[in-house]
């Protein structure tokens, strides 16, 4: 015998029930107030929940001082003046420059004596000053490895140093360096990438030295 499927002839009618929203609620951790999505949530996020838990408060303390610190950089960047950046391209220059001639073993360019660099007795001593060409105190050619007897108590020797530079780079280069007058002006943009560009070469010498 075949069976008649039974069809609902009267649509239901609907309830005129709507679900509740949940009352918001103040963070077991945080105490800020949240609209809960779930029955039984005392926290308003990921971040919170792992504070409140007893395996991760500890984990949650990292992550929120983790946080503070990268704030706190930011804030101190925003400040920083175009003095302030210069200053953070110049420590980087020099830095690489006392890295490269150390990896080449290369002595004291002004007195050919061997460099100290146990301590704090070697400079990158530039030949033209930075006081009397700007444009050159990034100029790779124009800073080498110098003892800091040499550099701070000597003038720099500049005699001396013009004679081991042309030792080390060549007449013809070290004449360049002398009748460049170009002029440069560095933008705060310019700086930043100086500083990058010689962290990361600095990096590179030590990890082959490692």
């Amino acid at each position: 015998m075949k069976r008649t499927e039974l069809k609902r002839t009267v649509p239901l009618k609907a309830s005129g029930i709507t679900p509740r929203t949940p009352r918001k609620k103040k963070c077991q951790h945080c105490a800020e107030a949240f609209q809960p999505s779930r029955t039984g949530q005392k926290v308003c996020g990921p971040a919170c929940a792992i504070a409140v838990a007893p395996k991760g408060r500890e984990q949650g303390r990292k992550a929120l001082a983790e946080i503070d610190r990268k704030e706190i950089k930011v804030r101190k960047e925003a400040l920083k003046s175009r003095s302030d950046h210069m200053r953070e391209a110049q420590i980087a220059f020099n830095a690489y420059i006392r890295a490269r001639d150390q990896a080449a073993g290369y002595p004291c360019i002004s007195s050919g004596r061997p460099l100290d660099w146990s301590g704090n007795q070697t400079d990158a001593g530039h030949y033209r000053s930075v006081g009397a060409a700007p444009h050159l105190r990034f100029d790779e050619r124009n800073c080498h490895a110098q003892s800091k007897a040499d550099n701070r108590f000597l003038s720099g020797n500049a005699v001396d140093y013009r004679v081991g530079l042309i030792a080390r780079i060549g007449l013809e280069a070290v004449e360049a360096l002398e009748s460049d007058q170009s002029v440069k002006k560095y933008t705060i943009e310019d700086l930043k990438a100086i500083t990058a560009h010689y962290r990361a070469k600095t990096r590179a010498i030590k990890r082959t030295a490692a």
